[in-house]
């Protein structure tokens, strides 16, 4: 089968394009990464070049040695991932010690992979433990009204987490572990990678201050779900604030554990604290 046909490149390429359409991918802003299943590796195998040079990673993730990922290239524009995912794209080898990769499909017209690697990876070996391999997918995009919150809200986990799960019903439901908050960090280097896979420990959303969101998920719907869930109570909780700085009534401690005992989920009692001021932002 041709790469571009196989099912996870067709779901690779429509989750990046949905992305676009929703405004979080300005110019090359935003990447995405998936590990492929042992089964897809195999279904491509043939079609796979060997030829590839190794290149360092930037970090050591042991958990995921000879591991494959398909993986948007450094400098690559999201708009373009649909019209051409081939030169847009990559299928990259991490080698046996999780220290190297090489590409072994893609990215025809030269380049390298995403600059956020490090951060895909590390987060990659993270979720692969901490879900027992269910995850598969991180997805970075620069989501306007989550980022234009992070100039409004303290940068804690519990006050996000939140004022978000207040701003629509369905949000401690869609997460309910609550999200973590990265504070200012320069994009692509270590320190933010290992900061957001610190948080991945608990959280499968990370927001990075004055940047956007780091998620992580099974697959292609549920992440980009969760990531238009989550922008999208930021989106509501925006227009509250412009219009008032009090909230004249919203949901409750207690009705989130009605919610939880109503949909069967654990939600963290550090969230569910008493405000000192009910109808403000803390």
């Amino acid at each position: 089968m041709k790469i571009l046909d196989t099912k996870f490149v067709r779901g690779f390429v429509k989750m990046a394009d949905d992305g676009f359409k929703q405004g979080w991918h300005e110019r090359n802003g935003g990447n995405l990464s998936y590990r492929l299943k042992p089964s897809e590796v195999e279904e491509i195998r043939p079609r796979l070049n060997d030829h590839g040079d190794w290149a360092p990673i930037g970090t050591s993730v042991p958990g995921l040695a000879g591991e494959f990922f398909l993986i948007t290239g450094s400098g690559k524009y999201f708009r373009n991932i649909a019209v051409d995912p081939e030169a847009c794209l990559a299928i990259i080898e991490l080698d046996d010690k999780g220290e190297n990769y090489r590409i072994r499909w893609g990215l025809v017209e030269g380049g390298r992979p995403t600059s956020e690697l490090p951060a895909h990876m590390m987060n990659h070996e993270v979720k692969k433990r901490v879900t027992n391999g269910r995850h598969r997918v991180i997805y970075h995009a620069h989501t306007t009204n989550i980022i234009a919150l992070t100039f409004i809200l303290p940068l804690k986990d519990e006050i996000f987490t939140r004022e978000l799960w207040e701003s629509a019903t369905e949000c401690p439901v869609v997460f309910p572990d609550g999200v973590g908050v990265v504070p200012w960090m320069v994009p692509g280097g270590r320190d933010i990678a290992v900061a957001t896979s610190r948080l991945m420990e608990k959280y499968d959303v990370a927001i990075w201050a004055h940047h956007g969101m780091f998620c992580s998920g099974e697959d292609f719907d549920l992440t980009f779900g969760l990531m238009h869930t989550v922008e999208k109570s930021a989106e509501i909780l925006l227009k509250v604030l412009a219009v008032t700085p009090v909230k004249r009534q919203t949901i409750t401690p207690e009705d989130f554990r009605e919610v939880a005992k109503g949909f069967h989920i654990s939600l963290p009692e550090r969230f569910l604290y008493e405000k000192k001021n009910p109808g403000g932002i803390e």
